[in-house]
């Protein structure tokens, strides 16, 4: 973390953007995006590189467009709770659209719907109706509707996962004096 937090000051010393980690496109290392540096997602606690790789397999064919979306594709015995909830605080699911109260709220439905799917989807019998067809027949459940976080809190779980403040420090607002 001090090696991370003293390249980071660097880079915002010569305005270089550092980017936040991102499940559709961070890398398991810190990457080059254009003119930016990616976050990598191995900088995030609780996440370990087996959890990257299957994450990085997952969406290989198409990016992750939810949470449930998520659970659904990932190897769930590689990428626990832990580590969702940690990507889920350090802004990684933030591309998704939903808020980071929202997942971690429905963080436990998300994981057994994703269970679930992935069951019926190894199960070697096949239904009547489903003549091999690939969706999954059970219907993903939705966000709770609830408000986002405040900052304070916002940026105590990005803290907590990532060991430092990336974007916001809680003593941001009394720099100029």
């Amino acid at each position: 973390t001090d090696g991370v937090v003293k390249f980071i000051v660097e880079c915002r010393n010569h305005d270089i953007p550092i980017l936040p980690p991102d499940i559709n496109e961070s890398d398991i290392e810190f990457t080059v995006d254009e003119s930016r540096i990616r976050f990598g997602l191995v900088a995030v606690k609780n996440v370990g590189e087996s959890a990257i790789e299957s994450i990085i397999a997952s969406r290989a064919d198409k990016p992750f467009e939810s949470l449930f979306d998520f659970c659904e594709r990932v190897d769930l015995k590689k990428v626990n709770k832990r580590v969702i909830e940690s990507l889920i605080k350090s802004g990684a699911f933030d591309g998704t659209g939903a808020k980071r109260s929202q997942m971690m709220a429905a963080l436990e439905g998300a994981l057994e719907y994703g269970q679930r799917v992935q069951k019926e989807r190894n199960d070697p019998q096949m239904g009547l109706f489903d003549m091999g067809s690939n969706q999954p027949s059970i219907n993903a459940p939705s966000l709770p509707e609830i408000g986002e976080w405040d900052g304070k809190q916002f940026l105590n779980f990005k803290k907590e996962a990532l060991g430092f403040y990336l974007s916001g420090h809680p003593l941001t607002r009394y720099e100029d004096i």
